[in-house]
């Protein structure tokens, strides 16, 4: 099914703004199990806009302004074109020398994912809350089972709830609290993985979610509207069958739905926009659209 995705976002400042340099990570990463086509970043007002990727290969828009310039708001808009076919999230094969955990990453990946399996990482702040969370979950057998054991024990133990405020919980605040965002989820999982040897990183990205054409009669679709919305969710590194998306709000792997924007060893270098202004935003817009599109059109 082909869709058009449309995401706007404005930024109004208490004061006619001097914008200084900003970073967009909101174009889909090259790994995104659906299609993308005739992609467009737009910002207002213009500035000078150059693509770039960073080490971890995310595609990266740096932003500037020309000196002098002040503005009321700051305006981000995004679209693009993808093609969406159901897939099988476990069509993967695992390398052999991994199928069974716990298992230790062949010696030519080591260097490579040493970031995604470190512990310390301040976001990551383990106390004793997340010792006994920890403590009490499986952490041998089958490798893919175990991923499923540990996404579906997150997503139990930490109700869902939106929160506008700013910033990540630590895993041991989202325990503490027993619900979070999605985001403050993916870092939980993200820990728990790293704590078990699994190499992991944060993904931002968007979530789209097509309401069912037929619904089966007498039960009410999950999903009314066709929906598309800013989402958080974790990667874990499988030799053989790559990055697995695992999205703990949902407790499943993630789908062709889940369209990744930045993947990320930390989850504070994930932000889709970043950058600073000589006044403060007194307020912050977003405005996010899906459409069906007709076979053949753009």
């Amino acid at each position: 099914m082909r869709l058009l995705v449309q995401h706007r976002s404005t930024w109004r400042y208490t004061a006619a703004a001097m914008l200084g340099p900003h970073v967009i990570r909101l174009r889909p990463a090259t790994h995104a199990r659906v299609a993308i086509d005739d992609y467009r970043l737009r910002v207002e007002p213009a500035g000078e806009l150059r693509w770039q990727q960073d080490p971890t290969g995310n595609h990266v828009a740096r932003l500037t302004f020309p000196t002098g310039t002040r503005t009321e708001a700051l305006v981000v808009s995004v679209q693009f074109a993808c093609d969406v076919r159901t897939t099988n999230p476990f069509d993967f094969f695992v390398d052999e020398r991994c199928t069974s955990a716990p298992f230790v990453y062949p010696d030519e990946l080591r260097a490579d994912l040493a970031a995604l399996l470190d512990r310390t990482e301040p976001s990551l702040f383990a106390g004793a809350r997340f010792v006994a969370f920890l403590d009490a979950l499986p952490f041998a057998g089958d490798t893919v089972q175990l991923l499923v054991q540990l996404n579906a024990a997150v997503h139990r133990a930490i109700t869902y709830v939106e929160r506008e405020e700013p910033g990540i919980w630590t895993p041991e605040a989202t325990l503490a609290a027993a619900r979070g965002s999605c985001r403050d989820s993916a870092v939980l999982l993200m820990a728990v993985l790293r704590h078990r040897g699994i190499a992991a990183r944060f993904v931002s990205g968007y979530l789209v979610q097509l309401a069912h054409e037929s619904p089966i009669t007498g039960q009410a679709s999950l999903v009314p509207e066709d929906s598309v919305a800013l989402h958080a969710w974790a990667e874990a590194y499988l030799p053989g069958a790559g990055w697995i998306g695992l999205d703990a709000t949902s407790g499943l792997l993630c789908g062709e739905g889940h369209i990744p924007l930045a993947c990320t060893s930390s989850p504070a270098l994930a932000a889709p926009v970043e950058g600073t202004s000589d006044s403060l935003a007194e307020s912050v817009q977003f405005r996010m659209q899906v459409e069906r599109l007709a076979a053949g059109v753009t």
